[in-house]
């Protein structure tokens, strides 16, 4: 019998009586310092839009709102498709926890748009950067950062690695790095979304000071549907993220990812709290 991914232990949703009324319960395994990986809960709103009887089509877009930190526990997903288009489809959703009192609180609000896409001609404007091919770089050893998150992802940095010392001394944004899941998954739009938000702050790179950071908001673009996904299976994915304006504690970070043959799968936009 096939062992059940940690990722999708973590995705795993009921359906209640209500429609796009969905319950769940955060994984010990995805945990950040205090919360769930955000990109877990992108993958969880999304997951709902996916798991919904009236969806139409695959993801083109998706937005999450990082309201207040989730808590370790039970959890309330609702999805609403708010309006359907011959082509496209509108949703918004919403997490929701109980408090110490038992009224529920939001946590997360985001919205998805869906659509039927078709045939027409095509081009890629954003091509991979040439760089080693992922077994020729070195993994990353996480160690007992206390992060459990990290430990899910393989990780191959190419560039713009953490800084080992913080010392003020940096000049750049950008990161580049091979990554896929550790324990090997296909490739879906859920793990898509996740891994679109897997890059470190970018202020911790561009001034190498380890300042408390935390996003806010990310959206995320998919320019490929399930028949591109299934052929990049268990490989792996190369992330490049940059930092684009820093100013009076929000900065912004864009983030690209493509296929091991150069296929551009995600790009990526969010906007970053930082605290001097």
């Amino acid at each position: 019998m096939t062992a059940i991914h940690n990722f999708d232990k973590a995705l795993a949703l009921t359906p209640s009586s209500r429609k796009g009324h969905f319950t769940g319960t955060t994984s010990p395994d995805y945990w950040n310092m205090v919360g769930p990986f955000g990109g877990t809960t992108a993958a969880i709103v999304l997951q709902a839009v996916l798991s919904h009887p009236d969806l139409l089509g695959t993801p083109v877009a998706l937005t999450v709102n990082y309201a207040a930190a989730v808590s370790a526990g039970a959890f309330d997903v609702h999805a609403v498709a708010v309006r359907t288009n011959r082509s496209t489809q509108h949703w918004t959703l919403q997490i929701t926890q109980a408090d110490a009192n038992g009224t529920p609180q939001v946590n997360t609000t985001a919205t998805v748009v869906t659509a039927a896409r078709r045939d027409t001609w095509g081009d890629n404007d954003m091509p991979m950067p040439p760089v080693a091919a992922p077994t020729a770089v070195e993994r990353m050893r996480i160690g007992s950062s206390g992060v459990a998150w990290l430990n899910q992802y393989e990780m191959r940095p190419v560039g713009g690695f953490v800084p080992s010392t913080w010392d003020g001394s940096s000049k750049h944004s950008e990161t580049l790095i091979w990554l896929r899941d550790a324990q090997p998954r296909s490739l879906d739009f859920a793990s898509l979304a996740a891994m679109s938000d897997m890059f470190y702050p970018r202020v911790w790179l561009r001034r190498a000071r380890h300042v408390p950071a935390g996003t806010v908001s990310i959206t995320t673009y998919f320019h490929a549907g399930a028949a591109e996904l299934a052929a990049v299976g268990t490989g792996y994915l190369l992330g490049r993220a940059v930092g684009q304006q820093f100013h009076n504690g929000f900065f912004d970070q864009t983030a690209q990812l493509w296929s091991e043959a150069g296929e551009l799968l995600a790009t990526s936009n969010q906007i970053v709290y930082y605290k001097e």
